[in-house]
């Protein structure tokens, strides 16, 4: 990726331990569990009994489920650094993209049944391994569970800070539980039309779901800070996938952010989508991005003037598919 930015450097603590303490964390957790009875947690709404078993819209019941955890390079520079995010890949997802390049996981259930005690020693492995954060990729749906696990590892000395790596498709009022224990989120925002929304993820309402999410992320964690190494240790990180046949799309979307928030705020353009799941039954988004695409979009990036971006190079299209049926779904690290 190609960078742009004014790093600020700052000493960090992270508020889940703070809120541990306090004894807050433990209301949190409380309270995030209430939601399964009739789950309210993302802006589905589907109300299902997952305390009970059933299912979501998301897929996810009243166990937790993950498909791979370790560290992962295919993040962000202030993200990976030398040693990696802690990521965690959970099962399931409530936003269901017919192009979804995860969709082992987020469509086919992909994965495999954790107590919360287990995801706790999970956070804390990757602690010891060296990883710069705890990564937890498409959380949402299993909120409650993931806090429990949290708040067991913090007891145990977790330090590090933790990520909220979303489709962007939140609920304002959950992410309030989240307030003061996320240090940084990492959303996308997909659509700022509602027909794409509808079409390729279910949801018309993402664009404005989506934009009220972001800003609350945003009113929790404000402003990037990094340490002395570059990495993060809080803050939002907007990132945006082109799609082809929809740069109008990408340029409303960025146009968004622009007014939305400062020019300091750090948005990642991603240049990798190339045509996964049902991709191939999509007229426009049956093909990759192509370079008179790549470099129009760029342009527009560009010219928008954010005081800090990435710019995904084109080459991508090649190398950030993982595949979750295998042993090691990332075979090489990807800075």
């Amino acid at each position: 990726m190609n960078k742009h930015t004014k790093d600020r450097k700052h000493t960090f603590e992270p508020g889940y331990q703070k809120l541990l303490h306090s004894g807050e964390l433990s209301l949190r957790i409380t309270h995030a569990y209430e939601l399964l009875s009739c789950c309210t947690l993302c802006p589905r709404h589907c109300q299902a009994n997952r305390l009970k078993g059933e299912k979501g819209f998301c897929g996810g019941g009243n166990t937790l489920e993950i498909a791979h955890y370790g560290p992962h390079f295919g993040e962000e520079p202030p993200l990976t650094g030398e040693k990696g995010a802690g990521a965690i890949f959970f099962t399931h997802c409530n936003l269901k993209c017919c192009f979804c390049q995860n969709h082992h996981l987020s469509h086919e259930g992909l994965g495999y049944p954790i107590s919360e005690e287990k995801l706790g020693e999970i956070m804390l492995h990757l602690q010891a391994l060296g990883c710069h954060n705890i990564d937890l990729v498409t959380p949402s749906h299993f909120l409650p569970f993931i806090l429990k696990a949290l708040s067991l590892a913090a007891t145990q000395g977790l330090r590090i800070p933790v990520v909220y790596n979303s489709s962007g498709f939140e609920s304002p009022d959950t992410l309030k539980l989240l307030d003061g224990i996320i240090d940084i989120y990492l959303p996308d925002w997909k659509y700022a039309e509602e027909a794409l929304g509808e079409e390729y993820s279910q949801a018309p309402d993402y664009p404005s779901v989506c934009q009220a999410a972001v800003k609350e992320m945003y009113r929790q964690v404000g402003e990037m800070m990094v340490d002395d190494q570059e990495i993060a240790l809080r803050g939002l990180i907007i990132r945006h996938l082109v799609l082809p046949g929809h740069l109008t799309n990408s340029e409303k979307v960025l146009a968004l952010i622009r007014t939305a928030f400062p020019r300091s705020i750090r948005v990642s353009l991603m240049s990798q989508y190339a045509p996964r799941f049902r991709a191939h039954e999509q007229s426009l988004i049956n093909r990759p991005l192509n370079r008179e695409e790549y470099q129009k979009i760029r342009k527009v990036m560009e010219g928008l003037e954010f005081e800090e971006y990435w710019i995904q190079k084109l080459e991508s299209q090649e190398v950030f598919f993982p595949d979750f049926k295998s042993t090691n779904p990332f075979s090489l690290p990807k800075v």
